[in-house]
């Protein structure tokens, strides 16, 4: 057989892809640098083993925790091994306090034993050794209901929930997305509802399915509930409050935070999250007068002396255009249920192989390849809004820095353990087109999809940290990703677990994020750049 040439293969290849991939310049594809890529992502991977590390040794990673940042200095000593330089954790804030829980231990006592599934909830105190008392059903829906209970849970372990109706499960929990769901994402079947929640998807978000508009959320009204509550628990002597969580059942318990990091905020009694299965019989006993005994003894520290928040930042120099920048990441940061591990130690551990991939080429790029793993991103995406603001915009003055410009592009992963199934064009249909033409020789790693050609502007920054770039009108992309088990079983929940994840689909993720970050370090000219909706100026 006649060997072909690279440039062959190329020519062979764009022929092959659907027009509209043809549209605008032909990309340089450089078959032999994705080869080595491949070779190196599947062949000689790390991933994993940067995932031990980030979820079985430094799990949970709430926000400036101990563990969060144990995590952040291993990772700093890993960035330097492969070559990269100004490796550092680049504070921001102030976020405020932090928090980490060391020992959990509940049990229904009476009228028999039985362990409860749970952990405790963030920003919320231990319970200053073993504490048993007669548990009460107290459901508390506004501040209103507060009188009703006023003088009546002194000294009581509260149910603070109605108890949760549990269906049976018809559903398979964890799934990969059909063909016919990854071209429905690609097309806009109605122009007129563009952005969250419609069809066009929204630019640089986590590619969802397109859903009914949700309600709007008062949120300053949910602070105030949440607020309320705490104090009037805690003025009530509560000695545990106790919810199950915001979904799963089965011994999945999805949950998160219970108090604040804000200083200001009032502060609760000790509150956890059980299964809804042992928190219904609890109910149960309840309303049947059996006055059932439930014992808590929870270990929980709120560390208030350093109140600002920090990301890994690291970088790959570039050459000849050291001073354009391109970026990729993930959050560090979790929730404290499991150890953070598809949420978001996948992303986390993609990018980190990712750029150990890059410097293994041993390929000098034109631009430089900068990584950062954002804190806070499970408080509202702090830690990213923080970055873009003081590097590119601060949205405040509208007023832009001399970075602005040099961003070329950042690419985000945040979607869970799931394999990359496409890529979003951030509402631009330049970059569609060259996205269209990289995607082509990796279609074989099942990447098939250039989704959000056609979508809205970012209006605020909500989802995931690539709209923190995105919100701003600069190149923020995000990975379409297989759902796998993510909204079913590991998301926020005490299963977000190393096993949880699946180990091709992390490694086709790193090489993918390689090919896309080399592809753009290495081209011509920056990739193109929508003009931004907001009155930014110079």
């Amino acid at each position: 057989m006649i060997a072909l040439k690279s440039s062959a293969v190329v020519a062979l290849l764009i022929a092959a892809m659907p027009v509209a991939a043809q549209e605008g310049t032909p990309e340089k594809i450089d078959l032999k640098v994705l080869h080595q890529i491949k070779t190196e992502a599947f062949q000689h991977s790390k991933v994993m083993d940067h995932l031990f590390y980030i979820s079985d040794v430094y799990g949970p990673r709430i926000t400036s925790s101990p563990n969060h940042k144990a995590a952040a200095e291993w990772i700093v000593t890993r960035l330097k091994s492969y070559g990269m330089v100004n490796v550092h954790l680049e504070p921001w804030g102030p976020f405020g306090n932090s928090w980490q829980y060391k020992k959990f231990y509940g049990a229904l006592v009476a009228p028999n034993y039985a362990p409860l599934i749970g952990f405790p909830l963030a920003w919320t105190p231990g319970t200053k050794g073993p504490v048993t008392a007669e548990a009460v059903l107290a459901p508390i829906h506004s501040q209103a209901e507060f009188a009703k209970y006023k003088g009546k849970l002194k000294g009581k372990i509260v149910l603070i929930a109605d108890p949760k109706v549990i269906l049976m499960h018809t559903e398979v929990e964890g799934r990969r997305l059909t063909d016919e769901e990854i071209d429905s994402r690609s097309i806009v079947a109605d122009p007129s509802r563009l952005g969250p929640g419609g069809a066009g998807g929204g630019r640089g978000g986590r590619n969802v399915p397109p859903v009914p508009a949700a309600p709007v959320l008062d949120r300053a009204a949910a602070l105030r509930l949440r607020n309320d509550t705490s104090k009037f628990l805690s003025d009530e002597g509560v000695l545990v409050a106790v919810n199950y969580g915001t979904n799963g059942d089965g011994g999945t318990v999805f949950a998160s935070f219970g108090g604040s990091q804000n200083p200001d905020d009032p502060t609760p009694p000790p509150m956890v999250a059980i299964t809804p299965e042992h928190y219904n019989r609890i109910a149960r006993l309840i309303e049947h007068g059996m006055s059932p005994q439930v014992t808590f003894d929870i270990e929980a520290e709120t560390y208030k002396n350093d109140q600002m928040g920090f990301n890994v930042v690291g970088e790959i120099p570039g050459t000849t255009r050291k001073d354009e920048i391109v970026m990729l990441g993930g959050h560090l940061d979790s929730w404290q249920g499991g150890t953070g591990a598809t949420d978001n130690g996948t992303g986390s551990s993609v990018a980190i192989e990712a750029v150990r991939i890059l410097t293994s080429l041993h390929k000098p790029m034109e631009r430089t390849v900068r990584i950062a793993l954002w804190g806070g991103e499970e408080e509202g995406l702090l830690g990213s809004k923080f970055y873009v603001q003081q590097h590119f915009a601060p949205r405040d003055s509208m007023k832009i820095t001399p970075e602005y410009s040099k961003l070329d592009a950042y690419y985000n992963d945040d979607g869970g353990s799931g394999r990359f199934r496409g890529i979003s064009a951030d509402g631009n249909d330049e970059i569609a087109s060259i996205f269209k033409q990289w995607a082509a020789p990796i279609r074989d790693l099942e990447f098939q999809s250039v989704a959000g050609a056609t979508s809205a502007p970012t209006r605020e920054p909500g989802g995931t940290d690539s709209t923190s770039f995105s919100w701003l009108g600069l190149d923020g992309f995000g990975f379409m990703q297989d759902p796998l088990e993510y909204g079913s079983r590991t998301h926020h929940s005490n299963m977000d677990l190393y096993d949880r994840v699946q180990v091709g689909d992390v490694m086709q993720g790193a090489a993918i994020e390689a090919w896309f970050v080399y592809n753009t370090a290495t081209r011509p000219e920056m990739l193109p750049r929508l003009d931004t909706p907001l009155p930014l100026t110079k």
